[in-house]
């Protein structure tokens, strides 16, 4: 398995069966820009496209990039219906418990402590279903587990008991999301990850702009921190 972080919390998985996208927020992502990435690249053969919740710097650029790929895209219920009457055309959808089977791998949305929604052109928000986290089943391959924007909630051990995933991506940025040094609380009560990626930092000026809490919080335990630049990979 190669995950490369696109920033923000956009990453691209690679394994024998597919080549993923999770929340491709690219476009307006200045630490992807700042990288010198290009979306043709990060799209570059992708399978599929899964969407943690609705919030436009999570969606991102998923619309014309399944129009271009023909990516199948998974999201909540909510959410998918909106894509589609945005012209998405392969869509699956599910909701918070729900496992979706997608060829290789499943995807289960979890529980995540916050909000999903997108703004009309007059200002109006619109609620776009619950926000999941996202578990990842491979058949040969690591379990991997995407938060999405979340809080620290202690049914993150039941998570843990039901998935053992082996490699969580972790918000860490604050204010709208948990901090780096709850998340790596979260990490250490709730969780056995062999590897920690931290993300949702160093986007925008009111966002923590280094992992540097989290890496401190994660010493001395058996959790590897790995921080990637954006554009950069690592294997598992």
């Amino acid at each position: 398995m190669k995950i490369t972080w696109l920033g923000h919390a956009a990453f691209r998985i690679e394994t024998v069966s597919a080549k993923i996208l999770i929340d491709p927020f690219l476009n307006y992502n200045a630490s992807f820009g700042g990288a010198g990435l290009n979306i043709k690249d990060a799209a570059a053969g992708v399978t599929h496209i899964l969407l943690t919740h609705g919030h436009g710097d999570h969606v991102g650029d998923t619309v014309q990039i399944a129009k271009d790929t023909g990516a199948v895209v998974l999201a909540n219920a909510d959410l998918a219906a909106w894509l589609g009457s945005k012209g998405v055309e392969k869509l699956e959808m599910g909701n918070t418990g729900g496992t979706v089977g997608l060829g290789g791998f499943s995807a289960t949305f979890t529980n995540a402590l916050h909000s999903s929604a997108q703004l009309t052109e007059d200002g109006v928000s619109h609620s776009l279903g619950n926000a999941n986290g996202l578990m990842l089943h491979f058949d040969d391959e690591p379990t991997l587990f995407h938060m999405g924007d979340t809080d620290i909630f202690s049914d993150m051990g039941l998570i843990n008991e039901l998935h053992q995933p082996d490699i969580g991506i972790v918000p860490i940025g604050d204010r709208f999301t948990m901090g780096g040094a709850v998340a790596a609380l979260a990490c250490q009560r709730f969780f056995n990850f062999k590897t920690a990626i931290p993300c949702h930092y160093g986007t925008f000026p009111i966002i923590d702009q280094t992992p540097e809490k989290f890496i401190a919080g994660l010493e001395g335990s058996k959790t590897a921190v790995a921080a990637p630049k954006p554009g950069e990979s690592i294997s598992a």
